[in-house]
């Protein structure tokens, strides 16, 4: 028997059914309509088709977004001045900005930047931490460790 808490609650970790569904089972109604489907795939498949070639824009819609999914992202092409240390940080961060500003790229890209940007800046700082520290160390005769 698994163990409750006073409110009625099972305990951190247990559950009623401690061996749970197992991996990869499938729900019943799944199971159900894929037999129904079963052999009738290329048979519905070419109905859409017809009646999107009848005109039928729902049709016609499925059949586009399965050939030609929504694109999410694109290719950005933004001159940025050369990032050298954290000091060219600020100047590609304003060029970012203004970018945005002039609707040259949309805010949620002028974001994706900023975001790697600032990793980048994250990444030039640790190092230069570590490189700091290993010369402190090293002055003061512990050496790296």
């Amino acid at each position: 028997m698994t163990k409750r808490t006073s409110t009625g609650q099972f305990t951190k970790g247990q559950s009623g059914n401690p061996a749970g569904t197992k991996t990869g089972s499938r729900h019943k109604v799944s199971l159900a309509a894929e037999s129904l489907l079963d052999g009738e795939a290329e048979a519905l498949t070419r109905r859409v088709i017809e009646l999107a070639l009848q005109g039928d824009s729902t049709a016609l819609r499925l059949c586009i977004e399965r050939l030609v999914p929504v694109r999410k992202e694109r290719r950005l092409k933004l001159d940025l001045p050369e990032i050298n240390g954290i000091a060219d940080h600020p100047a590609a961060q304003a060029r970012i900005a203004q970018a945005v500003a002039s609707g040259e790229i949309s805010p949620g890209e002028g974001l994706a930047m900023s975001s790697m940007l600032d990793s980048q800046r994250r990444s030039i700082e640790t190092a230069d931490l570590a490189d700091r520290m290993a010369k402190i160390e090293e002055a003061l005769g512990d050496g790296p460790k």
